[in-house]
């Protein structure tokens, strides 16, 4: 799933000392496979982790045990996650990289831990990514699991809502990626204007993917999209496989103004200042 040609990532040894140092407090959380700390995939998953990360497992592993524990401490992740934090949220993210071309570049709406972005940026160091997300307890965790996995060079973090950050690159990015952010209609609002024409949003849905796609079809129409489809990814490899709903730019759009932004909270800035020192480059 990860390019053959990709970078090696940063010795284990090396991202798991810098993982371990930002933690807050080691002894909270547990994992299905031991105590806290032990962010290895449970047995029942551990060889399809391993397939979609590839010679990237070992950051992915780091990236496990952030969650795990300073996630958990700081409410990004909540307690009962920690034992399906594999299953339900790294390779369930990770399995949507087959959609997204190599060299692309994406921009993760409403990012919260890092989801699917960083989980998109360890399994494919081709990608250029940027995380926005508007609450700022968030986009220190961010910032901060950046920097401990050696992300700095092909991440960026933004602190604001999407219509923030609409006015950045012209072309717009080849890829949006928003996971449990707001409804259809709402999310293509938000989302839609940050691709270039020919781009894609790919928003990871659950069961209700074709009833949401069908009801709000003529929503996306109106805001430059095409009639948005219910893909799945993973098949073979998890069960159930992840649901994604494509939407192909067609026209870029005018950015949404609605005050809910990203869906998770407001930015505490907004406009062009948000989008000019909102941002934090890591590296």
């Amino acid at each position: 799933m990860s390019p053959s040609d990709s970078t090696s990532p940063p010795s284990g040894s090396r991202t798991a000392a810098r993982a371990e140092s930002a933690l807050s407090d080691p002894g909270v959380a547990s994992t299905a496979g031991g105590p806290a700390g032990d962010a290895e995939p449970p047995a029942e998953i551990a060889e399809v982790a391993a397939s979609v990360f590839g010679d990237r497992f070992g950051l992915a592993v780091d990236y496990a045990r952030l969650l795990i524990t300073d996630g958990v401490v700081r409410g990004l992740i909540g307690p009962r996650e920690a034992p399906r934090i594999w299953e339900r949220h790294l390779v369930n993210c990770a399995v949507v990289s087959q959609m997204i071309p190599i060299g692309a570049s994406v921009v993760d709406v409403g990012s919260g831990a890092g989801l699917p972005g960083i989980v998109l940026a360890v399994a494919r160091p081709d990608l250029r990514i940027t995380l926005v997300e508007p609450l700022a307890r968030r986009t220190a965790f961010l910032s901060e699991a950046v920097t401990a996995l050696g992300l700095d060079t092909t991440v960026t973090v933004v602190r604001g809502r999407a219509e923030d950050v609409v006015d950045g690159p012209p072309a717009g990015a080849d890829v949006v990626t928003a996971r449990a952010v707001a409804p259809l209609d709402r999310l293509a609002g938000w989302c839609l204007p940050l691709a270039r024409v020919g781009g894609r949003l790919l928003a990871l849905k659950g069961a209700s993917a074709a009833s949401e796609a069908a009801e709000h079809r003529e929503a996306v129409a109106a805001l430059g999209g095409a009639d948005p489809v219910v893909r799945l990814c993973g098949e073979g490899l998890i069960d159930p496989p992840t649901t994604v709903l494509e939407v192909v730019v067609l026209s870029r759009p005018k950015p949404s103004t609605g005050a809910a932004g990203s869906g998770r909270g407001t930015a505490g800035r907004s406009g062009k200042r948000a989008s000019e020192r909102g941002r934090s480059r890591r590296g």
